[in-house]
């Protein structure tokens, strides 16, 4: 159950295909730059929560947690490297019909509804489904490696979620023994009250280390600018029939009938540079998945063979 499951990048192209792999639609995931307040109400609503990724420092500080009787799903972290895909799921699994969720997750929600914590996260390493879309981001490896643990000089990164439940602001972390609560929340300020708390957790490393990443998981914006579209276009209607029937509204109705138009413009450049990242993001899992092994081995093959591996190799050395 718990071997071999790969860790996974922290990039928003990565998260999207997996959640879509899930079987989930109408949601997207988007990197954040900017973690100022400024920048994270910058995200057009609506927002599902964060994920947060740190540098793990090898051993586990105990929070005060609790066990909310609200159907909040959480799980336990049980199987190694599964932070990643269990981060996503305790957003998706905790949006009381807001996401699409499909017919496999809705299924495994029904399934571990009065599960404990632990059992829960058993249940994660038990699915077929999840361990493979997981483990679609393998990448290929030339050795076998037979301990695949951290050791003790390695590094280690480590995923949660923030995800505003029923009015509370929950920080989900598998390897806690339960959610943390944060607090009373409105759709207003819980991504202000979440970056508080990243923040104050960056700020535990006194600038030793600058490597953390921020993700937030969101509505579709193609089918957020697709409803704008939409409704514009509705507007457009109106105000041509306005138009054509005269009178004095006719030229107001001209005005604001110019401001919709470059608004649907406006939408439609949107959506044209959702496509080209979206088309971008396929690519470059494509590359991550890609078994480059066999075509390098047969390079340096054919080097070898004419005779020019040698003073590649010798030459690289005096570089280094």
């Amino acid at each position: 159950m718990s071997q071999n499951w790969c860790t996974i990048e922290s990039d928003p192209g990565v998260f999207t295909e997996l959640i879509h792999n899930l079987g989930v639609s109408g949601v997207q995931v988007d990197e954040l730059y900017d973690l100022s307040e400024e920048g994270i109400e910058s995200l057009q609503s609506p927002v599902y929560g964060l994920v947060f990724l740190f540098k793990w420092k090898g051993e586990l500080v105990p929070r005060e947690t609790t066990e909310p009787d609200n159907g909040l799903f959480f799980a336990n972290q049980v199987v190694h490297n599964a932070c990643a895909t269990q981060a996503i799921l305790a957003i998706l699994l905790n949006q009381d019909g807001q996401v699409e969720l499909g017919t496999e997750l809705n299924a495994f929600q029904e399934f571990t509804v009065q599960m404990p914590a632990e059992v829960k996260g058993l249940a994660i390493g038990n699915s077929d489904l999840i361990r493979s879309v997981h483990n679609s981001f393998a990448r290929p490896e030339s050795f076998a490696v037979e301990d695949k643990q951290a050791s003790s000089d390695s590094e280690a990164f480590h995923f949660i979620s923030y995800v505003p439940y029923r009015g509370v602001l929950y920080e989900l972390d598998g390897l806690q023994k339960g959610a943390i609560s944060h607090g009373a929340c409105t759709p207003e300020n819980w991504r202000k009250m979440a970056m508080d708390e990243i923040q104050s957790r960056m700020r535990q490393y006194q600038e030793q280390e600058i490597r953390f990443n921020l993700m937030a998981l969101i509505q579709s914006r193609q089918d957020m600018y697709n409803t704008r579209i939409s409704e514009c276009n509705t507007k457009r209607e109106a105000l041509q029939a306005k138009i054509d029937a005269g009178g004095e509204d006719a030229e107001s109705a001209t005005v604001e009938m110019q401001e919709v138009c470059s608004e649907i413009a406006r939408l439609s450049g949107c959506i044209e540079d959702e496509l080209a990242k979206q088309r971008n993001w396929k690519v470059e899992n494509m590359r991550r998945k890609h078994n480059y092994i066999p075509f390098l081995l047969k390079f340096l093959k054919i080097l070898a063979e004419k005779g020019q591996l040698s003073d590649l190799v010798e030459n690289a050395q005096k570089n280094m």
